[in-house]
């Protein structure tokens, strides 16, 4: 078994000389920490795949410095131009047709465009530097399980499968990039992130399809999350409406077994909820809901006592569109009303 090692930001040296010898490290970004390969290392891409138990036609999204880098393997348009102005670094991974020939099947999926992002990540910038290789990076968990948001996280999950870990501290978004496909004529959010379909409407000067969430089962999605569960603990999670707390709460109590709960700080101090056990705070609005979803998740998860979580829902606005599309994929669309009427 490999012995996985934590390095701090101060042994990026060690970090990238592992990215180099063809090893897989976990780095940091704003959104969840993803697990690094050399994106032009087939060997080292297959990896990826065998650590995290991926499937094989689920494409990567490669990870680069600096905006130039990207036409190195990609065809770089006047949109992608545009967004990478306004939003890099950041949470925003853009689908462009690839070069041929540059970057192997593994990494695409087998198709004929790769999906790029530039993190809102220092370390992670200067890893891809040191190590002079753009790196393939999906979540750094077991595949269909919640991402994650801390270096403990990842060593939970793949510690003896990966070289090290780069830790540098919590993310700050908690939850992955927006996914855009601008490969076609008409540009599509095939994943909500924190930026929005407003917002890159704003950039670009044009309607952008946000509907593009799933595909067939024989299909190869062109993004991570379309196809396969994703994001779920090994608990069942239900999800609940605002006003369904007072029932949800009267449910909870009459259970024989604890029952998780993962709320706002308003909803926990209407229903006194202060100070009780098996509570998981979500902050105080859609920003740090987001930031701390996985993290709650994995909380009960790890709580062998605890068989169900209840997750407050939020409004159906922009704003909250990645909190509540990974909070559905989690719960596989259960509310809790399904229990209240058995």
């Amino acid at each position: 078994m490999t012995e996985t090692k934590i390095w701090t930001v101060n042994e990026m040296d060690a970090a990238a000389r592992a990215i180099q010898r063809g090893s897989l490290v976990a780095f940091p970004t704003e959104t969840v920490y993803g697990l690094g390969a050399d994106a032009y290392n087939e060997k080292a891409v297959g990896k990826v795949y065998a650590a995290k138990g991926r499937p094989s036609d689920n494409p990567l999204i490669v990870h680069v410095a600096d905006p130039e880098q990207v036409s190195d393997f990609a065809i770089v348009n006047e949109r992608a131009q545009k967004l990478m102005s306004a939003y890099w670094p950041g949470p925003l991974t853009m689908i462009l047709p690839v070069k041929p020939g540059v970057l192997s099947m593994t990494v695409t999926g087998g198709l004929d465009t790769v999906a790029v992002r530039l993190p809102d990540n220092d370390a992670t910038r200067q890893l891809i530097r040191e190590s002079g290789k753009p790196l393939v990076g999906p979540s750094a968990n077991t595949s269909g399980k919640p991402s994650p948001t801390l270096a403990k996280h990842v060593y939970h999950d793949l510690h003896g499968k990966i070289a090290g870990i780069l830790d540098d501290g919590p993310t700050k978004i908690g939850v992955e990039s927006t996914v855009l496909d601008l490969s076609s004529d008409m540009p599509a959010v095939l994943r909500p992130g924190k930026i929005t379909p407003a917002q890159i409407e704003a950039v670009i000067g044009m309607a952008i399809d946000s509907e593009v969430h799933h595909v067939a089962d024989d299909e190869t999605p062109k993004a991570p999350g379309m196809k396969y569960r994703h994001y779920a603990p090994d608990k069942a999670v239900y999800m609940v409406a605002p006003e369904d707390w007072t029932q949800a709460i009267i449910w909870m109590q009459s259970q024989l077994e604890p029952v998780g709960l993962m709320l706002t700080n308003d909803l926990i101090e209407k229903h006194q909820l202060a100070g009780m056990d098996f509570i998981w705070s979500l902050g105080d609005n859609n920003d740090t809901a987001a930031a701390k979803l996985f993290a709650g998740l994995r909380y009960f998860d790890d709580k062998k006592d605890v068989q169900t979580i209840l997750v407050a829902a939020m409004p159906q606005v922009d704003v909250n569109g990645a909190y509540n599309n990974r909070l559905g994929k989690a719960s596989g669309g259960h509310w809790i009303s399904e229990l209240l009427h058995v």
